[in-house]
Formats: C-alpha cells, sequence, structure tokens
C-alpha cells in the first residue's frame, strides 16, 4: 500500500470518527491529577519518517506521559552504558504482572524484569549516567525533547499529584536497592522517575517521538540525531515484550506493531522504517490501557497494512484486538 500524506490522513480521519463513540474504561484515580482530566478529549496523529504529520480530534491537547516516558529513558541509558549492559541489569522479558507488582520483583529476587515496567523503568533511570540528581533529570527531559523535537516541560501539578503518592514506588526501588539493582541512591531514582512521568506531550509530540524511532534514531521534524541507530532495534524489542503491559501479546498478535501506552490515556505504536501511530483518550482499561486509544491506533495499523508479521497479499487478522478470547 502507498503510504501518501492523503492515505494516511483519511485512515486518522476514520480511526478517530469510528472510536470516538467507544465506550467503557475509566480515568486513572490513584494519581489525583489525571482523575481530573476530560474524558471526552480524544486525539490521533500520524508522524512519518519524512516529518509529515496527519491529525485528527484533539491532537493538540496536552496530557501527561507517565509510562511511555519509559521508552525514552530506556534509550538514554542503553546509550550511556551500552546495549549488552543494560539487557544485563535490567533484561527484557515480560514479567506477566501489573506494571507495578511486587510479586514480580520477589519472584525474581528483586531484580527487575523489563524496563518498561516502573520496577526496570527505576532501575534504568538508575542507569543514565550522571553525577547528581539535577544533572540526572536533566539529561533525561533533555532526551524527551529531543525525540519530540520541541521543549517538553515538566509540569509542576502533574509531579505534586505523583510525589504525594508515589509510596508503592518507593517500595519498589528499595526492593532493587536490596536486590543489587538499582545503581544510584534508590530515592533519588524514584524521584528522577517520578519527574519524567510528569511531563506535558501532545498526541503529536508522541507520534513525533516514535518516528525518531522508526527513522532509526533522527528526529524526521528536526533532523537531529537523537540516538544511533544500532540501538533501535533493541528498543523497539523491548517494546513488544512490555509495552502494552499484560495485553503486549495480544497486542503483537493482533496489531503487530511495537507499541507503549501510559496510564495519562497515550498510546504509540511504532513502523520501524515507515512510521508512528499515537492516539490519546483518558479512560483506561482494567490493564492500564486507554479503550479508544488503543482502538484508534489498532484501526490506523489494520487499514494502512502496517502488521510487521503480515504475509503479503494476505487477509487482515479477523480479531479485535481489544478482546479476550
Amino acid at each position: 500500500m502507498a503510504l501518501d500524506a492523503q492515505t494516511i490522513q483519511a485512515a486518522v480521519d476514520a480511526a478517530h470518527r469510528d472510536c470516538t463513540t467507544r465506550t467503557g474504561g475509566a480515568n486513572a484515580s490513584y494519581i489525583p491529577y489525571l482523575a481530573s482530566v476530560d474524558p471526552s478529549l480524544f486525539g490521533v496523529a500520524v508522524v512519518t519518517v519524512d516529518g509529515a504529520a496527519c491529525t485528527a480530534g484533539d491532537s493538540d491537547a496536552e496530557f501527561a506521559i507517565e509510562s511511555i516516558s519509559k521508552v525514552f529513558t530506556m534509550a538514554r541509558a542503553m546509550a550511556d552504558v551500552g546495549p549488552v549492559e543494560f539487557h544485563r541489569k535490567i533484561g527484557a522479558d515480560p514479567t506477566g504482572l501489573p506494571f507495578n507488582s511486587v510479586s514480580a520483583l520477589e519472584l525474581h529476587n528483586d531484580k527487575p524484569l523489563s524496563p518498561l515496567v516502573n520496577a526496570g523503568a527505576m532501575s534504568s533511570v538508575s542507569l543514565v549516567t550522571a553525577v547528581d540528581t539535577e544533572q540526572r533529570w536533566s539529561r533525561i527531559l533533555q532526551t524527551q525533547r529531543a525525540f519530540a523535537g520541541r521543549e517538553i516541560r515538566l509540569s509542576v501539578e502533574v509531579n505534586a499529584s505523583e510525589q504525594a503518592t508515589n509510596f508503592h514506588n518507593r517500595a519498589i526501588a528499595w526492593l532493587l536497592y536490596g536486590g543489587g539493582a538499582m545503581y544510584s541512591d534508590p530515592m533519588e531514582a524514584c524521584d528522577v522517575y517520578t519527574r519524567q512521568c510528569s511531563t506535558l506531550i501532545t498526541t503529536e509530540d508522541l507520534a513525533t517521538m516514535g518516528a525518531t524511532i522508526a527513522a532509526g534514531g533522527t528526529n524526521p521534524v528536526t533532523h537531529e540525531h537523537v540516538v544511533d541507530a544500532e540501538l533501535v532495534p533493541h528498543l523497539l524489542a523491548e517494546m513488544t515484550m512490555e509495552g502494552m503491559y499484560t495485553s503486549s501479546g495480544d497486542w503483537a498478535y493482533t496489531v503487530g506493531l511495537p507499541g507503549k501506552s501510559g496510564v495519562g490515556g497515550g498510546v504509540l505504536s511504532v513502523a520501524p522504517g515507515k512510521l508512528a501511530i499515537a492516539a490519546f483518550s483518558p479512560p483506561l482499561d482494567p490493564v492500564g490501557n486507554s479503550v479508544r486509544a488503543m482502538a484508534a491506533v489498532a484501526q490506523v495499523a489494520q487499514a494502512l497494512d502496517l502488521s510487521l508479521y503480515k504475509v503479503p497479499g494476505a487477509g487482515d487478522p479477523p480479531l479485535d484486538p481489544l478482546v479476550k478470547g
């Protein structure tokens, strides 16, 4: 299929129109700020490796990046210590348990399995080269900005709400420290991790961040080299294994693209060498993935025939990616 701007825009418009009426889910309630976000907000965006953007709906509304930030801190830490060391210390396997699970740590001697759950994400933060807390935070924020191609900012309101409720993550950080899987002060890592989840992005920002990965590590809008191309396959593999939490297998089975979600309502999927699809809608399913955003990204991916696992000429899988059998 020819991925021209007209075809992509039609797919984006159709996904926004068709998924607007999809019901179900609820805003994350354990973080007060997220509970207060307008649940009717809904944006869809695609950015190609040539830098072309196609958007629909509330694609310029800012929302908290939350767990999608893990992808970009993973990239920063992997670049700092190298992919072999990163894999040895953090891992690349799904936990099979919720993203904030303590049981997953206990089952593996207080060591993380993936950088895309909270435990591994805080370990990733601790691997970022820095002399102190502020330098560590600055390097992570600058990485987000480079991927997005604009001045991403920390929301004081989101961060205050997160810091006031992150007791569970503090406990996980100490468990990691006890297991020898924390490479800085554990409370520093937890603090910086909480900040990285509290930045504000738009749906178009998120698609640009994904397109930077799709383009081999160079931002297609600013043309800035953000991360080495040799790291991109590792980033995409991690996203495939755990990016959609306990729905990651279902997402790969039915959508066929690496993805990442966040409890702020964002969903991102990357088609390597082609484009990235992003969507935003606050109401989440029980796993923590946005109901509308998942549906919209899946619909665009199918409309543009992007599955990495599809044999050319084969029909579309007759499965709803949001329904488990």
